[in-house]
């Protein structure tokens, strides 16, 4: 079959290659799916670099959440069984979930991740109650949008940061208000909620963008530490978090599929609640060739995209 390859770690543009590879071989607790759609992650980019917290070994597919059809024709979504990832004809799932309902392929493949790490941090590693105020960053992308939907239906305020006003109409036909780049992302924060602040900051980005949100954190705040997509590990003083009397919370979903694996369970069939209802909608904002992996990789490592990217099957 043909499959994207990882046979070295390095930057994407220069180590990935399409091969022939064998089949894989479903072992204990896997399921083999012909791939219909897989949807990118910024951890793609990561795990090919070779610089994501668990390390893949080279040689590897990347591709970490899939929907396609099962040997016995079942149609199915969830996260893929390393390394038979899901930039490939066949995959390998560790968990399968039942397609749902309504939605198409590309939505399906995008459905797991980001609304679980949105679930997980809204509501496990804190609490967000309706009528306290939302700051997510990067707030047009698969992992924010997902969070700027799931504070909607929990009836949260939810305010939204995005780079430019393409971004900004996504988010607000999510239901946020939105602050299209500002040049003090503090003040305009200050302004918008009247000097309180925002109680839940959720922050993929780290670097600048942490430093600006950890100083509009309302007191008792919870600031959300999702990932570093703006390249750079942020510190978080804590003399501030004192002073301020705000938390500052690790959210590594990731690691809950082999130490809480009933929690993920649990957190699925709320997310599918919410879709059934739809109190949320699955944005794709892009979909991509076989053939286009680099392309597609570089638009989401450049945030020049919107909702979740999609790899169509070979």
């Amino acid at each position: 079959m043909r499959a994207w390859r990882v046979p070295r770690y390095g930057p994407f543009a220069e180590v990935l290659e399409v091969a022939d590879v064998p089949r894989p071989e479903p072992g204990p607790g896997e399921t083999r799916v012909r791939v219909a759609a897989a949807a990118l992650n910024f951890a793609d980019i990561l795990h090919v670099a070779g610089e994501y917290q668990e390390r893949i070994p080279p040689p590897f597919t990347p591709g970490l959440e899939v929907a396609g059809t099962t040997d016995d024709g079942r149609r199915v979504f969830g996260p893929v069984s390393p390394p038979h990832g899901g930039f490939a004809q066949e995959a390998l799932l560790r968990t399968t979930w039942p397609w749902p309902e309504g939605m198409s392929a590309a939505q399906a493949a995008g459905f797991f991740v980001s609304y679980q790490t949105g679930w997980c941090a809204l509501h496990h590693r804190t609490t967000l109650a309706a009528g306290e105020t939302l700051l997510v960053l990067a707030a047009a992308g698969g992992v924010g949008l997902a969070a700027v939907q799931l504070g909607r239906a929990a009836g949260a305020r939810v305010i939204g940061v995005v780079g430019d006003e393409a971004k900004a109409a996504v988010v607000r036909a999510a239901g946020a208000e939105v602050l299209v780049a500002p040049d003090d992302l503090v003040a305009a924060v200050r302004e918008l909620t009247g000097g309180r602040g925002a109680d839940v900051v959720y922050d993929p980005v780290g670097g600048d963008s942490f430093d600006a949100a950890r100083r509009v954190v309302a007191w008792e705040g919870r600031l959300l530490v999702i990932g570093f997509a703006g390249g750079r590990i942020a510190d978080a003083p804590t003399n501030h978090a004192l002073v301020k009397n705000y938390a500052v919370v690790g959210v590594h979903w990731a690691a809950y599929r082999e130490r809480s694996p009933e929690l993920v369970e649990a957190w699925q069939r709320e997310i599918e609640a919410l879709w059934a209802r739809r109190a949320i909608d699955p944005l794709v904002g892009a979909e991509y060739a076989f053939e286009d992996l680099p392309t597609a990789l570089t638009e989401l490592a450049a945030r020049r995209t919107t909702g979740r990217v999609v790899l169509r099957a070979p």
